[in-house]
């Protein structure tokens, strides 16, 4: 019986590998994975739409649900997790020497509606008084100028968002001091710990006491599913989730190797058991039920800083197949 061919848009991560090299096969389905950068995969499915299957934004995902008709399905398997409070840079001569200094300030965001930002403005307002509409938000490229946002946005005038000329990007504009600060997902070329640096230079243990205080692991990326496949086909929710939780077993299982390191990290065992002394051995973890806060503050970031029309609740961004796990 023939296989269903899907296409899938989605970096080289470890934890997705398994499924890259064909070692898990999702029942049914014969994976095309085109290996790109997230940047190209996200433009490419949120334009065009270009996939059948792919990684994607979780904030551009949670976008696409106030459209009619809803474009995209997810399943809740998440690429990318991050702790972000490594990644706010500022200009040292702008004043900003704790995060209540940002209020008032000129902040460069690659795109207002990326994920990393909506979880630093979330977390700068809940953690530290930085109201989202206290500042002046600059967009566009961050190394490469003309970076447009990938959906087109309809926020409240109190949130203040404009474009940087179209000739300029972020990462300069930042070390020349013409913006204050830059919220973003990769770090600066302009960073140099001198004249840019970053607001939590000891970010580790400012992400563990995040941690600890929350339990929140940021989600950044979910798998999405054109509408129109999952619907002619809705069986194969489940079939890609399991492939994904499988291909992640594996990577759990390499990472636990001491007979030869698998990954170029040092002390990657010592990491490793930090990570589940801290966050138990599932620490990355997929699925609806266990990952409940995290969807309830995220969509209460998102809603706040104007990019959601309303307050969507968890069950609404999952197919519902992927809601609940099946017993043996």
């Amino acid at each position: 019986m023939s296989k269903l061919k899907l296409t899938l848009g989605c970096w080289n991560y470890d934890r997705t590998r398994a499924i890259q090299d064909g070692s898990v096969q999702p029942d049914g389905i014969d994976v095309n994975y085109l290996d790109m950068p997230v940047e190209e995969t996200f433009f490419r499915m949120a334009r065009h739409r270009e996939f059948d299957v792919s990684e994607m934004s979780f904030s551009s995902y949670c976008v696409s649900l106030h459209r009619d008709p809803k474009p995209f399905v997810a399943i809740p398997v998440f690429p990318s997790r991050f702790f972000r409070h490594s990644c706010i840079y500022v200009n040292a001569k702008s004043g900003i020497r704790e995060p209540k200094d940002l209020i008032g300030k000129k902040i460069g965001v690659p795109e207002f509606q990326m994920t990393s930002p909506v979880w630093i403005r979330g977390i700068l307002s809940d953690f530290y008084g930085v109201p989202v509409d206290s500042v002046e938000y600059l967009t566009g490229g961050e190394e490469e100028p003309g970076r447009p946002e990938k959906i087109k946005l309809n926020l409240p005038p109190n949130i203040k968002v404009r474009a940087i000329p179209d000739d300029k990007t972020l990462s300069q504009m930042l070390g020349d001091g013409e913006i204050d600060a830059l919220h973003t997902a990769r770090k600066p070329s302009t960073y140099d710990g001198v004249t840019v640096k970053r607001l939590f230079e000891d970010y580790r243990q400012v992400e563990l006491d995040y941690y600890r205080t929350t339990k929140i692991f940021p989600i950044m990326h979910t798998v999405a599913i054109r509408r129109e496949v999952y619907e002619a086909n809705r069986w194969i929710a489940q079939s890609l989730f399991k492939a994904f939780v499988e291909a992640q077993r594996r990577t759990y299982h390499d990472l636990q190797e001491t007979a030869a390191l698998k990954a170029m990290v040092p002390w990657l065992m010592h990491d490793v058991e930090e990570a589940q002394k801290e966050m138990g051995d599932d620490y990355w973890s997929y699925g609806y039920e266990n990952n409940m806060k995290t969807f309830e503050v995220f969509l209460r970031y998102h809603y706040e800083c104007g990019l959601s029309k309303r307050l969507l609740k968890p069950e609404e961004l999952f197919a519902p197949e992927t809601l609940e796990s099946f017993k043996i």
